[in-house]
């Protein structure tokens, strides 16, 4: 079943050359989301991962991870955290830079977003070189969260974020992967 699954949301996934620049292939998720088998079949996978576990909060990094975390936030009714970019959070908040494949970026989240000691699930679209991810590790640890798993759509593991990922102590897990050879 998993593996019918994995499948199904795998070739659901546009593979876009040279985007946002030469030499890249982006992995587009939108086609899952705009079929509503293959979204409901995404989000199952989640639910059925983590249903029955002790979570208190599913985190999302900004702004993909917010589709998914949001649906999957609710059908375990637990709380939703949003891991925004930089300036989109008013109020007290904590932030993380950190370097993407082009460049560098900065996440934050509020200061009261997590308690000690809460149980988090983090999800996100996909990683590439991990940046984006163990940056919001990053920042519900320093609130004192228990990161229990970070999870993806999409691993690229020839990019390495997933092998960072696992050097943090945290479990990674992804519904699929890409080579970079694929297309």
């Amino acid at each position: 079943m998993q593996a019918d699954s994995s499948d199904l949301i795998r070739r659901a996934i546009r593979s876009v050359p040279d985007w946002p620049q030469p030499g890249v292939v982006f992995r587009d998720i939108t086609p899952v989301l705009q079929d509503a088998r293959s979204f409901r079949t995404l989000i199952d996978l989640f639910v059925y991962r983590y249903m029955g576990k002790r979570i208190d909060l599913i985190a999302c990094v900004d702004a993909r991870g917010f589709i998914i975390g949001s649906a999957l936030a609710y059908a375990l009714n637990v709380g939703f955290v949003p891991i925004r970019k930089h300036g989109n959070l008013p109020g007290r908040k904590v932030s993380e830079i950190y370097t993407l494949e082009y460049g560098q970026s900065e996440v934050e989240v509020h200061t009261d977003a997590v308690r000690t000691g809460q149980r988090v699930v983090l999800i996100d679209d996909l990683v590439a070189t991990g940046g984006t991810m163990l940056a919001a590790i990053k920042l519900l640890q320093r609130l004192g969260a228990n990161v229990l798993e970070a999870a993806a759509i999409v691993d690229l593991p020839e990019l390495g974020g997933s092998a960072k990922i696992a050097t943090t102590g945290t479990p990674f897990y992804a519904v699929c992967d890409f080579k970079d050879s694929e297309n």
